[in-house]
């Protein structure tokens, strides 16, 4: 099993910490794969910034739909979601 440093929310600072406190705004938490970006700030940024265009801009599929390919995925892949 691979381990990966992160640094958690409480010791974040700066672009990281604001990185943290928009994910926590968006979900209520830091999820797990937003942590393992922690090292590496401007590409959490970039990674985000993907998710949200993904997920919330418009699209031919709905929200609901697009919620669902990621659960299904993450089930396939035998992922926690």
């Amino acid at each position: 099993m691979a381990w990966i440093d992160i640094i958690t929310p409480d010791k974040a600072t700066g672009l990281l910490k604001s990185l943290y406190d928009a994910a926590v705004n968006r979900a209520g938490h830091v999820a797990h794969v937003v942590r393992l970006m922690s090292i590496n700030p401007p590409v959490m940024r970039s990674s985000m910034a993907l998710y949200i265009d993904i997920m919330h801009k418009p699209s031919a599929l709905s929200r609901a739909q697009r919620e669902m390919i990621a659960t299904v995925v993450s089930r396939a892949n035998d992922c926690f979601y």
